[in-house]
């Protein structure tokens, strides 16, 4: 019989060597099950007694839970010092803003440094990010004698036995540097007081650390939880599918939308075994840790909780398509619920609802336990059973086992015993096994999606549920829902662009290199400017098309909330309908188009540039510019505007930051007059905070800028060659205003320059001056520049020309060479010397570039150039930002180290006034218009 096999297997493991006890039940976890065992499960005594779901523990009223639970949460946030954000909740903007700590790589010191370190170091994706251990910063008379070597570690020396008995005591008194804070109640604490879209970033960002992500999150003081569904939106995967190595073996999709079989981990009273660590385990290749799930063996992982309690995480194992590497050969969700299930009895209803199987441990089942399971009679979830029956009566546990058998569709497999005996490697190779064995049976595969359904059933909160959100999607799914054909709907809806907006550069193009002719042909400029007032007449003689209207009222609603919103649904959905081609793995994509030369041909885009938001706001700029453009040349009256306001409702959304559009991708080109009128709108906005700061950062495709700049300052540029537009695009980053007297500015304004820049060309052309200009365009413009390369001997043309055009100019920005992913570490060395000679062998690029410059053949590399110092700071070395392979690689700690640095360094050459002098608007709206 199938009960036999479960008793011989407890009788012979319960006699093994049992070893230390693991520390039980947490003491809030004992108060709580108190109140729940005094309040909700008297009537438990007898054997008919019926247990109805969505009654359980968390589900009372507020007079059932005594005051001391109530307050729990509001002495969290008072001694976090996030009590204050309960009514206005923590933005996006408040957390990224420059201050003085920005320059500083500091440790916690107080309980309400915590929220800020942590959000700091999940920003430049630090894998410590969790870590809430504080420094406390003791008076000079209470600090122990330190080494002469100054290392961290510190010592203390006695002379004799006397001074033992006297100062032991003492010092013991002093306090422990180590917070009583568990990180999972920081994070809950956090969300709990953030707005939407700040939960959104910590979300994303944590997914990027590859730490379990948020899924329920409890609220103690209100008793009900919310599902984190919006927070979940902007989790975005790629992941591979065997057999590899061919065209579209490598999938990127939301999180939120792909469906996957789910598998959770759930802890019955006490179990000595950490279901934490076990997922961990069951997650991690064999020659790697991996600390997706924080557990109680890590640092501070045995500090109590206080509000955590009740909180839902989710992982997944997603395979990388390599047979020798992935654990599993498909995608995978794993969930953990944090408490007990007794305590905690509407999560494990929802995680039974979707759930494919289930992983149960304990040491003990109790009367109360088995009514409870024995009330999910029917369901078509897969229960597995891990004990350690030495801290439990094993006769009891056999009992309840072999009445649960019939009930649950057990058999002796699914209960696993695991002691302090155990090979845990054979051990986690069995769970493995299972879970293999259940995805192959048919199974349920759900999504987040799938989950937030199942969890509103139950009468959980859905953060997404909100009225301004639900409103933004309906008008966002409006406006999708007529996108049929990509080509047609730009050619039908987005009039302006395309050919029309071509046409007008061009023109305008024309005209410029007119202006700076010695002898300027006036009948050929008259010729040209009449050109130019016929297509932009052309242009303004269009209405703005059904989805660009339905686009500007989803922007101009009078609602901040709800404008954001609006934003974001239309990212997705625009992304959604607009499905470029299926992805190669990342080594093809350097392998796919090789030139003759064996590089790889970026001159021209390899996929099609996505529909997406900024197309929308490209759309009114081409209006604003041609009603502007007619407006300038008298036939137009002012009095007849309609589209006037178009740059103030785009700088709302600069304000709030989205990036906006800066030198069209596909025409190569600016919008002078949007532009302008951008810096216009926002000079007003600013008022007397107007002092701007300019920091870029160039280089060719995939050479790691856009993700160099979101690490550093928290930004949103698109990354991924590929995934997104062309052109350049600017963000503005708030500093502080106890700090800008300090570093000489009120803003920021960075330019990503995407995929401006194309590969190695040695012959000139018209796509290649068109990129020189532009190079030319963003450094003249930048206080700051960050070219960032791939290759030692890499430096594209584009941006030698720029630095060639520029040392003329005098005009020079303090400039960063950043090397990514280098194949030999060591070929960067940290002397000036070994610096210098990375950039002091000619090459034919070199070579072609100054000739076109017309500098003859004494100057053939960068450190030829008059402005080159090899003295200073000037090229940096950015390790790999992962350890192993992704998608299941760890974040590299020493990549978010290096951006530190750099930043660090940038912020100081800005404050110390080595960059060019620091402009206001007005001054860099004039060198906009001169460049």
């Amino acid at each position: 019989m199938a009960s036999s096999g479960i008793e011989v297997e407890l009788l012979v493991k319960g006699h093994s060597d049992l070893g230390e006890v693991a520390s039980g039940i947490k003491a809030s976890e004992r108060r709580t099950a108190v109140a729940i065992a005094d309040l909700e499960w008297r009537e438990m005594e007898g054997d008919d007694c019926e247990f109805h779901y969505g009654e359980g523990p968390n589900e009372s009223q507020d007079s059932d839970f005594p005051i001391e639970e109530r307050s729990r949460l509001q002495e969290m946030l008072f001694l976090l010092g996030l009590e204050t954000y309960q009514t206005q909740k923590l933005s996006l903007q408040d957390a990224l803003q420059i201050s003085s700590d920005s320059m500083k790589n500091w440790a916690p010191q107080t309980p309400k440094d915590l929220p800020w370190n942590f959000l700091r170091k999940l920003q430049a994706l630090n894998a410590e990010a969790r870590n809430t251990t504080m420094v406390l910063d003791l008076p000079r008379d209470t600090r122990p004698v330190e080494k002469e070597s100054q290392m961290e570690e510190e010592i203390i020396y006695w002379d004799t036995a006397e001074d033992i008995s006297a100062d032991i005591y003492s010092f013991s008194e002093l306090p422990t540097p180590d917070t009583p804070v568990n990180p999972l109640d920081l994070l809950c604490a956090l969300l709990l007081s953030s707005d939407s879209f700040l939960q959104q970033e910590i979300v994303s960002k944590m997914s990027l650390c590859q730490f379990a992500l948020p899924l329920i999150l409890p609220d103690p003081e209100n008793h009900y939880h919310t599902f984190l569904l919006w927070a979940m939106r902007g989790t975005v995967r790629t992941w591979g599918s065997q057999p590899p190595r061919v065209v579209g073996s490598f999938r990127e999709d939301s999180m939120v939308l792909s469906r996957a079989p789910a598998f959770a981990f759930v802890r019955m009273e006490v179990s000595s075994n950490s279901k934490s660590q076990l997922l961990n385990d069951v997650l991690s290749p064999g020659h790697r840790q991996q600390d997706c799930f924080w557990h109680r063996d890590l640092n501070l992982g045995t500090n109590p909780r206080e509000i955590a309690d009740g909180l839902v995480e989710i992982s997944w194992f997603l395979p990388s398509g390599r047979e020798d590497l992935d654990i599993f050969p498909e995608p995978m969700a794993f969930l953990n619920l944090r408490g007990d299930i007794g305590s905690h009895w509407l999560q494990f209803k929802f995680l039974t609802e979707i759930s494919s199987a289930i992983f149960i441990l304990t040491d003990n089942i109790s009367k109360k336990e088995y009514k409870l399971l024995s009330s999910m009679k029917g369901s078509t979830t897969k229960y597995y059973f891990i004990l350690s029956p030495y801290r439990g009566k094993r006769n009891t546990n056999l009992r309840f086992l072999n009445r649960l058998i019939p009930v649950l569709k057990m058999d002796h497999s699914h209960v696993l015993v695991k002691v302090s005996s155990t090979d845990s490697v054979g051990f986690v190779r069995r769970v493995r096994a299972i879970v293999t064995h259940v995805t192959r049976s048919p199974c349920r595969r759900v999504s987040v999606e799938d989950m937030a359904n199942a969890a509103r059933k139950l009468g959980l909160k859905v953060d997404e549920d909100c009225e301004e959100c639900q409103r933004a999607k309906d008008r966002m799914e409006q406006i999708t829902r007529k996108i049929k054909d990509l080509e047609t709907y730009c050619r039908d809806e987005l009039r302006l662009q395309g050919e029309p907006w071509r046409k007008v550069a061009q023109v305008e193009k024309e005209l410029c290199q007119i202006q700076w002719a010695s002898e300027p042909p006036e009948k050929y400029r008259a010729e040209l400017r009449h050109r130019l007032l016929e297509l932009r007449m052309q242009q303004n003689d269009h209405d703005p098309s059904w989805g660009v209207q339905e686009f500007i009222s989803g922007i101009s609603s009078p609602s901040l909330g709800e404008k954001q919103y609006f934003l974001k649904w239309m990212e997705w959905g625009l992304a959604r309908v607009a499905q470029p081609r299926p992805r190669p793995s990342p080594e093809m994509i350097f392998t796919l188009r090789p030139k003759h030369c064996g590089a790889m041909d970026f001159s021209e885009p390899f996929w099609p540039e996505p529909l997406g938001v900024e197309h929308f706001l490209r759309e009114m700029g081409q209006f604003y510019e041609a009603e502007s453009c007619l407006v300038e040349a008298g036939k137009l009256p002012a009095g007849q505007r309609r589209f006037a306001h178009f740059p103030g409702l785009a700088l709302e959304l600069l304000l709030k930051g989205l990036p906006l559009e800066l030198i069209d991708g596909n025409t190569l080109s600016p919008a002078l007059r949007w532009v302008t009128g951008l810096l216009k709108e926002l000079h007003v906005r600013l008022e007397r905070r107007s002092r701007l700061v300019v920091l870029s950062a160039l280089g060719m495709p995939g050479t790691g800028k856009s993700t160099l700049l979101n690490t550093m300052f928290g930004l949103r540029f698109v990354t991924g060659r590929g995934r997104g537009p062309r052109g350049a695009f600017m963000q503005l980053i708030k500093v502080a205003e106890s700090f800008s007297q300090d570093l000489g500015c009120d803003h920021i304004l960075v330019i990503d320059s995407g995929g401006l820049i194309a590969g190695v060309r040695t012959e000139a052309g018209e796509r290649f001056e068109r990129e020189a200009s532009l190079a030319t365009l963003i450094m003249g413009l930048s206080n700051v520049t960050v070219v960032s390369l791939a290759e030692t001997r890499n430096i594209p043309p584009a941006i030698l020309h720029a630095f060639l055009r520029l040392e003329k100019t005098g005009h020079m920005p303090n400039y960063q060479f950043v090397y990514q992913n280098l194949h030999d570490v060591s070929a960067l060395g940290s002397k000036p010397r070994e610096r210098r000679q990375l950039l002091d062998q000619p090459s034919d690029v070199g070579r072609a570039t100054v000739q076109m410059e017309k500098q003859g053949d004494g100057i053939q590399t960068l450190a030829d150039l008059a402005f080159w110092d090899p003295e200073k700071q000037h090229i940096w070395h950015i390790p790999g930002l992962w350890h192993g392979v992704p998608p299941m690689a760890a974040v590299n700690l020493a990549y978010s180290e290096a951006i530190f640095e750099l930043k660090r360094c940038l912020l100081e050459n800005i404050r110390n006034g080595l960059s060019n002098q620091n402009k206001n608007i007005q001054q860099l709206i004039e060198l906009v218009r001169r460049l």
